[in-house]
């Protein structure tokens, strides 16, 4: 995706990012730190930092409180971890970071690890207001939702400055009546923020230090600050329990499958494909009903994808038809005009032009020429209780039904593999092999042998 002029031009300043992650996510019951839950296959964490990326900051932290180690293992140097213990609020957890910016005198954006989809354009205008000719010493991120609720008010003048700032449980009735909402978000001057926050007090209904009051510390010494509000209420939507991360998953696809219609991709019943978040998709790509792509998933131009299918980590070119049916695996590559059927499952293979396997087959680590055509029931044995082992089969090779490759063994170019056969050792180009016991003939034995069973059903029941 290539960045608007807007986003590409430079920041104003150096910037450093705090990641608010400490709540302790009660309402999810899980052992799973709550912004590790995924939305779209991603760690919730991880579709914010992908927005502040493309800001370019210079430093990044993550506030935590329980599951540190999650975070840790998840982020893996990519922010440093403060520690919020215990927990007194939003605006102790932001101190928590002070030691980490240390010695950092640009701008710090504050955002919420469960606030997962704020864009890039709407942390960039916080930014910019922050560095508008009035200068305001803080930026709040504002929105009007339909249904205010519990949430903290923006008590604004017409031209953005901010008058006051108040929780709900602190808020009047009039003050109630505002429907300009606090988003919890904020660019602060590094140089500033942490002057502010230390003058932050706890005397309100809670008993807890609110970031919100950094604002009305900023007025209170005659500085100002500044609301920039976004339009988007789903952007601003936090997630703290298993029914809002289904809200949120479902607002996700929704908006991901009308850009794949909209980018030339037909989706027969929409609302039953399943998108994982770096899906990408060529056009004229058909993809039937009840679909589910998994992380790792490119479909080329002119891909036929039916019904009930689940493809994760699998690369499709020009013309590839996969299912109905039909399982993809982290490695499968489908050549231009290769196919998978019903019933299909690769894994770590490689299907090559126009090869075909239609029916009741697993292919895992194996690469499979052009033209070559794999029989129903075929099976590549990859896997010996210790070790996993490759097979190669040749361009326009045959293999019959019911057949077992046991790797590692090569199939050459044009050969046949018969029906019912047990492959342990390598076939030559063009060979036909064929290993079957053979077959032993008793005339009458069957005959016979109902005669028996039945005379003896019989005398049981007498029994």
């Amino acid at each position: 995706m290539t960045a608007s002029p807007a986003l590409a031009a430079p920041l104003a300043a150096p910037l450093a990012v705090v990641v608010l992650a400490a709540g302790k996510g009660t309402r999810m019951k899980s052992d799973l730190h709550k912004v590790l839950h995924p939305i779209a296959g991603r760690p919730m964490i991880e579709h914010l930092l992908a927005s502040v990326a493309e800001l370019a900051p210079e430093r990044q932290v993550v506030v935590v409180g329980s599951g540190r180690e999650q975070l840790e293992k998840q982020l893996a140097g990519r922010a440093a971890i403060a520690v919020q213990e215990p927990q007194l609020g939003t605006g102790h957890a932001v101190q928590q970071a002070e030691q980490a910016l240390a010695g950092f005198s640009g701008d710090v954006l504050i955002l919420y690890g469960d606030v997962p989809f704020v864009g890039t354009a709407t942390m960039r205008a916080m930014l910019d207001r922050l560095h508008a000719a009035d200068a305001p010493e803080v930026v709040v991120l504002g929105f009007e939702p339909a249904e205010a609720l519990q949430y903290g008010r923006v008590l604004a003048h017409g031209d953005g400055r901010i008058a006051k700032m108040v929780e709900h449980k602190d808020a009047t009735e009039a003050e109630r009546a505002c429907r300009l909402c606090n988003s919890g978000l904020m660019a602060v001057k590094a140089a500033r923020l942490f002057d502010l926050l230390a003058k932050v007090g706890n005397a309100n209904a809670q008993g807890e230090y609110y970031l919100v009051d950094v604002v009305n510390i900023a007025n209170a010494e005659g500085g100002h600050c500044a609301v920039v509000t976004t339009a988007d209420e789903d952007e601003v939507a936090g997630i703290n329990s298993r029914g809002e991360l289904a809200e949120a998953e479902g607002r996700w696809q929704a908006a991901r499958r009308q850009r794949a219609m909209a980018d030339g991709a037909t989706l027969i019943a929409p609302d039953t494909v399943w998108f994982a978040w770096d899906t990408r998709l060529g056009r004229d790509v058909t993809v039937e009903p009840n679909v589910v792509f998994g992380p790792g998933v490119s479909v080329a131009d002119g891909v036929t994808i039916h019904a009930f299918s689940h493809l994760q980590g699998a690369r499709l070119e020009s013309g590839a038809e996969v299912g109905p049916y039909a399982r993809l695996r982290p490695g499968a590559v489908l050549k231009a005009g290769a196919k998978v059927g019903n019933f299909v499952e690769v894994k770590n293979a490689v299907m090559g032009e126009g090869a075909k396997a239609s029916h009741l087959t697993y292919l895992g680590d194996a690469d499979i020429g052009a033209g070559a055509n794999i029989g129903a029931g075929t099976i590549t044995c990859n896997y010996d209780g210790y070790f996993k082992y490759r097979t190669v089969i040749g361009e326009r090779a045959f293999i019959g039904s019911n057949s077992s490759l046991i790797a590692p063994v090569r199939i050459g170019a044009d050969a046949i593999v018969a029906a019912g056969s047990a492959v342990s050792r390598d076939v030559d180009d063009g060979e036909l092999r064929l290993v079957r016991a053979e077959q032993l003939v008793k005339p009458g034995w069957a005959d016979r042998f109902h005669d028996a069973m039945k005379k003896k059903k019989a005398a049981a029941k007498k029994g």
